[in-house]
């Protein structure tokens, strides 16, 4: 880990710069084609690389490259969510921010959900190694959790398992999301108000 931080500190501007475009060139790619099509050489052309060597001198490999598009997609998420709940006084309110920001980012950042549902695919189907720690950390729940405990313990929230409430509001969520990149004409608006108000109705203390 130490190692690690040392060659980002280490990162020149334009370093950082370069591997900002080729993961933005990934993200488009993935969201695009699909992982199955996604290659170093469709990425460099995305980014309009003169070689593909130019993507393995900033990252060792597909793992590597993949590991830090779902890290910016995540941050990109929780940056929106952090800043949404913020803005609410109550924990059903933050319970409410939290769902409709996913839908926002969504509909604002489509490539972006599209490329982590791929990455996703991409772990599951075993097409790729060495993103364990990858998808741990994006199907974490652990800040949904958070919020339910302390929302149940201030008694705004029932008495139920925050863990397994966690795992059905992300799962209802994660269902839209699947469906929406099957169906790009759906009312996420809609479809954001109508799941926040069904768990803002099981949440409720008894």
């Amino acid at each position: 880990m130490t190692a690690n931080k040392d060659r980002v500190n280490t990162r020149t501007f334009t370093q950082n710069a370069r591997r900002a475009q080729i993961v933005q060139a990934a993200i488009e790619t993935l969201a695009e084609t699909g992982y199955a099509k996604t290659s170093f050489n469709r990425i460099s052309q995305q980014a309009k690389l003169s070689s593909t060597g130019m993507i393995s001198y900033h990252f060792s490999g597909k793992p590597e490259l993949f590991a830090e598009v779902a890290h910016t997609v995540v941050v990109k998420a929780d940056t929106l969510a952090a800043a949404r709940m913020e803005d609410e006084k109550t924990y059903r309110g933050k319970l409410t921010a939290y769902i409709r920001s996913n839908f926002d980012f969504i509909a604002s950042y489509p490539l972006y959900a599209r490329a982590l549902t791929e990455i996703i695919g991409m772990i599951r189907d075993r097409h790729i190694t060495g993103l364990d720690d990858i998808e741990r950390s994006i199907m974490s729940g652990d800040r949904l959790v958070t919020l339910l405990e302390q929302g149940r313990r201030a008694g705004e929230f029932g008495s139920f398992d925050c863990f397994t409430m966690a795992l059905v509001i992300r799962g209802a969520i994660d269902g839209v999301l699947c469906q929406h990149l099957r169906v790009v004409a759906m009312d996420l608006d809609r479809c954001a108000h109508e799941v926040s108000n069904a768990f803002d109705r099981c949440t409720q203390p008894a």
